[in-house]
């Protein structure tokens, strides 16, 4: 069975966060519900909204 990696069910938590060190400002996408359940890139690459839509 083919399940689809763009639902997001009820018990799952999604945010987005920038995280700044002395190096770099990376922005992160977790499912804090989930171990494991995350991505980063740096900051300037990510997507705005605007383009999103």
């Amino acid at each position: 069975m083919a399940t689809n990696s763009h639902v997001v069910s009820s018990d799952e938590t999604v945010v987005g966060s920038i995280d700044s060190s002395d190096s770099s400002t990376d922005y992160v996408i977790a499912d804090i519900s989930a171990d494991g359940a995350w991505l980063s890139m740096q900051a300037d690459d990510a997507p705005s909204l605007p383009a999103w839509r």
